[in-house]
């Protein structure tokens, strides 16, 4: 009988600290009023891009990541940078198959962000690149879950 109030003890105890962890995520948008509707998220911004290149040669693939990396890589509050080649042998019908390099900057915030685009080096990249690709999407959007769980973020 005695092992079984010290399980439930436990058990209480797991649960009042998973209660309290819950309470300290903080949510990513505020949840008040018309304000909710019109601001924007605060927290991690992926800025995902896709082109579609001029020349598809391996060499011109690979001269246009390295300019990816020379000119868009170590940016001011930027948490994670990428660029790579979209994967041939991925051939499923919902695979996108127009683009040939792909870059994923996740900057710390909008502002971040925003500083990026007015950049110098961001700008040089456009001027000496564009004539190389077709086509150009990008895809803007925040961060609110992962497989790490709920990203808690700063309130600002």
């Amino acid at each position: 009988m005695q092992s079984t109030n010290w399980w439930w003890i436990g058990a209480l105890g797991l649960g009042l600290v998973v209660g309290w962890l819950g309470s300290q995520t903080i949510r990513i948008a505020p949840l008040h009023g018309e304000e909710a509707s019109t601001k924007a998220p605060v927290g991690y911004l992926v800025h995902d891009v896709y082109f579609t290149l001029k020349d598809k040669s391996p060499e011109a693939k690979a001269a246009f990541v390295q300019a990816c990396q020379k000119y868009l890589a170590g940016h001011k509050d930027a948490v994670w940078f990428a660029a790579g080649l979209r994967g041939q042998e991925f051939q499923r019908a919902v695979n996108d198959q127009e683009f040939d390099v792909a870059l994923q900057i996740v900057f710390k915030d909008k502002a971040a962000h925003d500083a990026y685009q007015d950049h110098p080096r961001h700008a040089q990249f456009i001027e000496e690149n564009k004539d190389k690709w077709t086509k150009v999407r990008v895809y803007d959007w925040y961060i609110q879950a992962s497989d790490h769980g709920v990203i808690p973020m700063p309130l600002k």
